[in-house]
């Protein structure tokens, strides 16, 4: 397993649309799933909907081995960890 941390900035998935567009979904799953590398400790930031955070932590789990969430007012908060 890669042990690598990854940061993946949501808004980045959204940027050419300008908002995120609930029709755009899953092209937006489908690029963080292409960046963010297996087995990866990975934190998701950046302002996103939370519909999109969601749905991106439904599809990194079991891809990656810890899931996190971060923001200025939160700090880090494991979403979950799979490490053994």
């Amino acid at each position: 397993m890669n042990n690598a941390t990854f940061t993946l900035d949501v808004a980045a998935l959204y940027a050419g649309d300008g908002t995120a567009r609930l029709k755009r979904l899953e092209h937006y799953v489908c690029s963080a799933l292409a960046i963010v590398p297996p087995g990866a400790d990975v934190t998701l930031t950046g302002p996103a909907p939370v519909w999109l955070y969601l749905r991106l932590a439904h599809a990194l789990h079991g891809r990656v081995r810890v899931l996190a969430y971060s923001s200025p007012v939160t700090g880090p908060v494991i979403v979950f960890d799979h490490t053994p």
